[in-house]
């Protein structure tokens, strides 16, 4: 497969190793200092590109990569409330095929459906409130994290009593604190904490007066992104539309 990389910082130098590693090509590396590259033979032979970048930039990736006739594959986040709606119709009415996940990792995914399904057997049991608390190394952007809001999404689904996340408190890189974690009783709030060069942390807890229930994510290192996104440029290339880490593992449906 000819994959073409958007963005080459740590996930983009990893994801090349990795895609090397399972006998594919890369054919073109577009990064902030060669922009007209994607106007370029090489990045249109490309059977799927790949994009991590951020939230600033990604859009704008995106267009120029569905310009180009290539399929995408993108792990970028905090684009999708101004721009989600617009790509999704360039998807699914106008043959642009993306594939987006706010987190490729396989143990993420799981814990995805295990959050679900939990969500699930809590909606049952009211006396139970729920939170969340995600926590990202301190270069990144947004907040909360676009993995906080998928899992946030899926308790929403499966919960009554909660119909709306709300931003938490944000404990910035220099320790002050913002925000707060009083909301209305149909609000799930996330908080934020940016600290060092954390990986990825996400836990749900539900807790009543008599005990709490918590799950916990806890990435040790990008492996897990890495091949993750290399798995969806794979399924990508033979399929087209909006696409996402349902239907690369459809046990997220059940």
């Amino acid at each position: 497969m000819k994959i073409a990389l958007i963005g080459y910082g740590k996930m983009g130098k990893e994801i090349e190793k990795v895609a090397l590693s399972r006998g594919h090509e890369i054919v073109c590396i577009i990064d902030i200092n060669n922009q007209e590259d994607f106007e370029s033979e090489a990045f249109k032979s490309a059977d799927v590109a790949i994009e991590f970048t951020n939230p600033m930039v990604a859009y704008n990736n995106y267009i120029r990569t569905f310009k180009a006739g290539v399929k995408l594959v993108s792990g970028s986040t905090g684009w999708m409330a101004e721009h989600g709606e617009e790509i999704k119709r360039l998807c699914m009415e106008e043959g642009k095929t993306l594939f987006w996940s706010s987190n490729f990792s396989l143990g993420v995914t799981i814990f995805s459906a295990v959050n679900k399904y939990l969500a699930k057997i809590m909606n049952q049991f009211p006396a139970y409130d729920v939170t969340m608390s995600e926590t990202h190394h301190i270069h990144k952007l947004d907040a909360p994290s676009g993995t906080a809001i998928t899992l946030a999404e899926g308790i929403l689904e499966n919960l009554d009593r909660k119909s709306e996340w709300t931003k938490g408190t944000f404990l910035a890189p220099n320790g002050t604190v913002s925000g707060t974690n009083t909301c209305a009783s149909n609000e799930l709030p996330i908080s934020s904490i940016r600290e060092g060069e954390v990986f990825g942390i996400h836990t749900i807890r539900y807790e009543s007066d008599i005990d709490s229930i918590t799950i916990t994510h806890d990435a040790k290192n990008r492996g897990g992104f890495v091949l993750g996104a290399v798995l969806a440029a794979e399924y990508t290339a033979q399929h087209e539309g909006y696409l996402g880490m349902s239907d690369l593992f459809p046990f997220l449906n059940d």
